[in-house]
């Protein structure tokens, strides 16, 4: 193998390229990024960044120029030709590959009444924060977000510290609720309402309202909630459109073994937001998350270094954090609806506490709420709880 493609220039494909050089793959390796900028964070996009304490310049990443990567920004990724082994892009242009690291990420859902009016803005990308930042500076006081999810969440905290008024509104009964379930929910509504954010839950949105700068957001009981500015954060759609009739099998994002190796090719894997894999204890995956991006991006590398079918299953204990009003929220494993969940330190009303989630007397995951110093021990704790179970179902 002597040439690699990386279609995708967030932190996945770049962790990928890293990767490909540390594990002694000196070939060409060609970096794709829709986007005209190289790698940079997304998470402070929504905190540091949007509140300002960050500049554009703190956001990106180092990249070592021993890498020896060949850059094509600002050109996005059209087809595969699997036959050729090509990635073909929008302009014309034609990659030839030996291997192939799909890595082209998610982009921010709109939904049926999303509309193009001044002031109505999504936050996925550097574009997306600084635009919203120059609209915020001009003027815009009264925000409503839809969607209270981590993204809206924490765009709700950041905006909140910079004096803005802000209303929070999700179809859901209390924030992140597909994730932490109704109590841990109502927790961190709590959290929201304590800071001076107007709640509206249970509400679903029915149209942006506006000529030519949004005025309002309508919701589907007749209420119209006033705004000049309204963020949406109703969650990511997996960047697959491009592989449609490339033989890769799609579902939810490009679909992998547990290696990370794309079912329906060779040489072809896939990492980050857009990689759905077989996780050996939790099933079919699809992890939007800062540190799954750089572990995936790492284990997609080995396997496509590896003789075939001889990568190793990519099997992480997933964990994601979120900072909301100098809280810190962090959720260790992949707990699921349904599991049961109960608080075995601290206390909710003290916004310091630990909870577990189970499912058939087995542990699923941990919620840690301002408890930081106890996230390795729970990590551990998780880790060996899918090993044994995983051990016992072998024996």
């Amino acid at each position: 193998m002597r040439s690699v493609v990386i279609a995708g220039a967030s932190l996945a494909g770049f962790s990928a390229a890293q990767a490909l050089r540390k594990r002694g793959f000196d070939g060409t390796i060609t970096v794709v990024g829709e986007e005209a900028h190289l790698p940079y964070q997304r998470p402070p996009l929504s905190k540091q960044f949007l509140c300002g304490e960050w500049d554009r310049s703190r956001l990106g990443l180092r990249i070592a120029d021993g890498l020896k990567l060949e850059w094509l920004l600002d050109a996005r990724a059209a087809a595969l030709d699997p036959q050729r082994r090509e990635v073909v892009l929008a302009d014309g242009r034609r990659l030839p590959f030996d291997g192939l690291v799909v890595a082209t990420g998610a982009r921010a859902r709109r939904p049926g009444w999303w509309v193009e009016l001044g002031g109505v803005f999504t936050l996925r990308t550097v574009d997306d924060a600084q635009a919203l930042r120059a609209h915020l500076a001009s003027g815009g006081r009264k925000v409503v977000i839809v969607g209270a999810g981590f993204i809206g969440s924490e765009a709700a905290a950041s905006l909140r510290s910079l004096g803005h008024d802000v209303t929070l509104v999700d179809i859901d009964p209390v924030p992140m609720h597909r994730v932490l379930g109704e109590d841990l929910g109502r927790a961190c509504l709590r959290l929201h309402e304590s800071h001076g954010v107007h709640p509206l839950f249970g509400a679903a949105v029915d149209a942006i309202v506006g000529s030519t700068s949004v005025e309002g957001v309508r919701l589907r009981d007749g209420r119209v909630i006033e705004a000049d500015c309204v963020i949406v954060g109703v969650g990511a759609v997996p960047n697959v459109e491009w592989l449609r009739g490339s033989g890769l099998v799609l579902d939810d994002g490009v679909v992998c073994d547990s290696t990370c190796a794309a079912l329906g090719a060779e040489r072809v894997v896939a990492a980050g937001d857009v990689a759905s894999w077989t996780h050996p204890h939790y099933g079919q995956l699809r992890i939007e998350h800062w540190e799954n991006a750089i572990a995936q991006g790492d284990a997609a590398a080995a396997t496509l270094l590896a003789a075939p079918g001889a990568g190793r299953p990519y099997a992480p204990v997933p964990f994601f954090w979120s900072d909301q009003y100098g809280c810190k929220l962090q959720l260790v494993g992949s707990p699921r609806r349904g599991d049961a969940m109960r608080v075995v330190e601290g206390a909710m009303d003290e916004r310091r506490f630990v909870a577990v989630f189970e499912r058939d007397s087995q542990l699923t995951g941990v919620f840690l709420f301002n408890s930081v110093h106890r996230v390795a021990a729970y990590r551990q704790t998780v880790a060996a709880a899918w090993a044994g179970l995983t051990a016992g179902a072998e024996a």
